[in-house]
């Protein structure tokens, strides 16, 4: 009888073990085949503009981690240029790979004549490096191997000649948009420590000091759009605590950032276990307000649309990119949907 029961307990614990088995290769394979190439357009809105203002459609895209085979990818963002957005917001890491920018160029191409901005992150100057990923639990990444160099002059140089967008790379400026002044700044990736919050500063009272001048001449502001409401909105790649710190006291209403890859892996029902940065987990992906020193702002980190090519796998968190109206402040808040 005692011989029995063992076999029945052995039986039981390989059935569960197989089980445990099957599923595993399961969760990879959805992960690695269908998961990190289910794109996804996230859609919502932020009442940041002043009462009356016409609403102003942002299409925000994050870490492609491009790499030129990767053509499903390059032909879904060429799709978003249907939604006809009226500005783009580019949160860095656009590179993949030594040969990544010709991918971006070909996806990005039917967003040309539309207003734009854009930061670097650590990818748009190194290329990526084989890690182990349960280093992530032990804080954010670091660099240990000096990685080959990637054509950063290559891709912002489109950003800025091709496309007409503006650097916001430790730097300020301003933009017209649907009859709304939106007052941009933002910094180079502080993951790598490239950001110089003092120069933004810097920029940013100049550009006010520009703007009070410029009031003081009506056809002249006419003409500049200073005379426009203005609405501040913050750029970073990583969403470090003292970024968005900074960035709020800076009076931003608006902040926009990626680099957390929502997670990558995430548990269902728990959401993202790490964030690569000092943000807290809940607020890994999506919109949510950040405040400091008694003042609040919207804060949209996207999940991006990458991965690394060393790590190809998306679990319970879709790459996304980002389609966010700004509206009124009077406006309903209409919440989130995802496509």
């Amino acid at each position: 009888m005692s011989r029995v029961t063992r076999h029945r307990g052995g039986s039981t614990v390989g059935t569960l073990g197989l089980a445990l088995g099957v599923a595993s290769v399961g969760a990879l394979l959805w992960a690695t085949l269908v998961e990190r190439r289910w794109y996804a357009l996230r859609q919502v809105s932020a009442p940041v503009l002043p009462p009356g203002s016409k609403p102003i459609r942002v299409l925000h895209l994050s870490d492609l981690h491009m790499a030129p085979w990767q053509r499903d990818k390059q032909k879904w963002i060429r799709s978003l240029a249907a939604f006809a957005p009226d500005l783009i917001v580019d949160t860095g890491d656009n590179l993949g790979h030594e040969r990544g920018f010709e991918g971006v160029e070909y996806a990005l191409e039917p967003f040309r004549g539309i207003p734009g901005v854009f930061v670097n992150g650590s990818n748009d100057y190194y290329g990526p490096i084989p890690k182990n990923p349960m280093r992530y639990f032990s804080g954010p990444s670091t660099l240990h191997v000096k990685p080959s160099n990637l054509d950063t002059d290559e891709l912002t140089g489109f950003f800025t000649r091709e496309l007409g967008w503006l650097d916001l790379n430790n730097h300020a400026g301003a933009l017209t948009v649907n009859g709304t002044r939106l007052e941009l700044f933002g910094v180079d990736d502080p993951h790598r420590n490239f950001d110089r919050l003092d120069r933004v500063t810097g920029e940013l009272d100049e550009l006010r000091a520009s703007e009070v001048t410029d009031a003081t001449w009506p056809k002249d502001a006419e003409a500049r759009g200073a005379s426009a409401p203005t609405v501040p909105i913050g750029v970073a790649h990583a969403p470090y605590r003292r970024i968005l710190d900074s960035f709020v006291t800076n009076g931003a209403s608006m902040i926009f950032a990626g680099h957390t890859h929502g997670g990558q892996v995430c548990v269902p029902g728990v959401g993202a276990l790490v964030t690569n940065c000092d943000l807290p987990r809940r607020q890994a992906k999506g919109l949510s307000t950040w405040t400091h020193a008694l003042r609040v702002a919207y804060l949209n980190v996207s999940a991006g649309l990458g991965t690394s090519i060393y790590s190809p796998v998306r679990f319970a968190c879709r790459p996304e990119a980002t389609l966010l109206t700004l509206v009124p402040r009077d406006a309903q808040f209409d919440g989130t949907n995802i496509r």
